[in-house]
């Protein structure tokens, strides 16, 4: 049975306790944390640093039944050091999460690909996986490139995190998706976005970080990705909508979210 996330990106604007108790009211079973920031700056909870929001964030957990699906964002730069990451390790332990979202912004690929195995050593020591997310204007920017990475590390832990706006926009093929070993995903995202694709890499990144559509309201096949996607995975449902927060709440977005989420997966059983 197909169990759904409510990503971290959202609903940023709630701290964890509060998308937790969301998350379950909504219908979702599990949550993605943000606990270290996309880019310098941003917003991110540090439960690692934060007593009171920890035992809170726990409080929460163990009321509602939600489960942590993964943590983010771990965004590999060239002064990256893999022991920085224990406390972070630690936590998601504590938390019960099972997935970590890997990004690399080092455009050293043989550097970056040696410090990912380090990091998915270390994660897998606290039941982690670390799953490679690529996107078009990263230095892993598609499926091929990640693939490659992720075949020559050749962890267990290692993995291939798809987003489905990021495998439109850097127009990877449903054909090389169904090529790669089932066990080389843990979980996918799933999101819309228009037809036509961004014609810059500043108009891909705010469109990816600040305006998403809700699945099936946009262009992007969402039906051939889902139907080349393992079935059993945990998927998140990441839709920032950041104009429509400015009207909209949380529990709205988010159940809206959910429905059109369900929504695709459930059209794609009925065709199979």
């Amino acid at each position: 049975m197909t169990t759904f996330s409510l990503a971290a990106l959202t609903v940023l604007e709630l701290a964890p306790p509060e998308m937790i108790e969301l998350a379950a009211h909504c219908g979702y079973e599990k949550v993605g944390l943000r606990l270290l920031p996309a880019t310098p700056g941003s917003v991110a909870y540090r439960l690692m640093d934060d007593a009171p929001l920890l035992r809170e964030t726990l409080r929460r957990l163990e009321l509602t039944g939600v489960s942590v699906a993964d943590l983010e964002v771990v965004a590999f730069r060239p002064e990256t050091e893999i022991a920085s990451f224990t406390p972070f390790f630690e936590m998601g332990a504590r938390l019960g999460a099972k997935h970590i979202l890997v990004a690399a912004y080092d455009p050293d690929l043989a550097r970056f690909s040696d410090r990912y195995q380090q990091f998915c050593e270390a994660a897998a020591s606290y039941g982690l996986t670390s799953d490679l997310e690529f996107m078009p204007w990263t230095s892993v920017p598609d499926l091929k490139t990640a693939m490659r990475i992720v075949g020559d590390v050749d962890h267990p832990g290692a993995g291939i995190l798809v987003d489905a706006l990021h495998f439109d926009r850097s127009q990877c093929s449903l054909a090389d998706l169904r090529a790669i070993p089932a066990q080389r995903f843990h979980y996918w995202q799933l999101c819309d976005g228009p037809a036509e694709r961004p014609a810059t890499t500043e108009q891909l990144i705010h469109a990816a970080r600040e305006e998403r559509m809700f699945p099936g309201e946009g262009g992007i096949d969402l039906m051939g990705l889902a139907s080349a996607m393992p079935n059993d995975l945990t998927i998140s449902i990441e839709v920032p909508t950041v104009q429509l927060a400015k009207s909209v709440d949380a529990a709205t977005r988010a159940r809206r979210a959910l429905a059109a989420g369900r929504a695709v997966v459930e059209r794609v059983r009925s065709e199979r």
